[in-house]
């Protein structure tokens, strides 16, 4: 996407990652040998804020989005795909020039740029990505990852994966303003997000979780509410600990995105609109 203005009217054709189903055989040019380092990362540092492309407000699709005006504390999961060729050599939302072979981002809100942390749920690989690009404008979508980026978390094959993102922020809250946290389930985040991976496994189980109750009825209330929509793999999860036990409605295991995309157009047609991913 490119352009700057306090309201953005972004022409559909010109947007540059906002797309989630990607061209078929979208990836490096045919015949290319030019891969990324699978060792290679980005190494975050303070920039300024870029001239363009930082709204503070913009619209796509009709749609509204408000620039966040600080990226401390962010942290989100859900769904991240990838864009490749189509887009490689176009301008970015800030203007730079879109290289699908370096480690770069897309977002709808954090400013640019941001430097976050991104790691796949199902293998737990993890990246450090620098966002300088505004999308995916694709319902239940949260990140668009270079082809580059994509590669090392080893979702180009499927197009898409279940992500944590988390950002690595240099911005010091002033008094009054707050951190911002999407379907983290944390109340605070480090300034810093660690510059380690994580160990990769074999795959983990991923499930959605819809509700966490103090009362087990309320709980009981809640996944009687999924199995008259017809949702089902519902179930009540017991977490213990001195003195409390906490009820948590979850959903799953999902297996894949597709899966996933599904559970929550079911949940989002009885009013739920906040699920937040688990993983074991």
């Amino acid at each position: 996407m490119r352009g700057s203005g306090p309201l953005l009217a972004v022409s559909l054709l010109a947007l540059s990652a906002c797309g989630d189903n990607k061209i078929k055989g979208d990836g490096p040019p045919s015949g290319s040998s030019r891969f990324p380092d699978a060792h290679g990362e980005v190494t975050p540092r303070p920039e300024p804020r870029s001239r363009y492309g930082n709204g503070p407000v913009y619209e796509v699709f009709g749609k509204r989005y408000t620039v966040m005006p600080l990226s401390s504390g962010y942290q989100e999961r859900g769904v991240a795909s990838w864009y490749g060729k189509k887009f490689h050599g176009n301008l970015t939302s800030n203007r730079e020039v879109y290289d699908m072979y370096t480690m770069t981002a897309a977002h709808k809100t954090l400013p640019l740029p941001t430097y976050v942390r991104v790691r796949n749920l199902r293998n737990n690989k993890s990246i450090v990505v620098r966002v300088n690009d505004r999308g995916p404008f694709v319902h239940n979508r949260i990140i668009d990852l270079s082809y580059a980026a994509a590669i090392k978390l080893d979702m180009i094959k499927d197009g898409t994966s279940l992500v944590e993102v988390t950002a690595i922020s240099f911005d010091q809250p002033s008094d009054g303003e707050h951190t911002t946290s999407h379907r983290s389930g944390a109340s605070s985040l480090p300034q810093q997000a660690s510059s380690h991976s994580r160990p990769a496994v074999a795959s983990n189980r991923i499930y959605v979780q819809v509700g966490a109750f103090g009362d087990r009825s309320n709980a009981e209330r809640r996944l009687g509410a999924l199995s008259l929509a017809g949702i089902k793999d519902a179930f009540i999860h017991e977490e213990r600990s001195p003195g409390r036990v906490l009820y948590r409605v979850r959903v799953g295991p999902v297996a894949d995105v597709v899966q996933y995309d599904v559970v929550v157009e079911e949940l989002e047609n009885i009013g739920i609109t906040d699920p937040y991913l688990i993983t074991e």
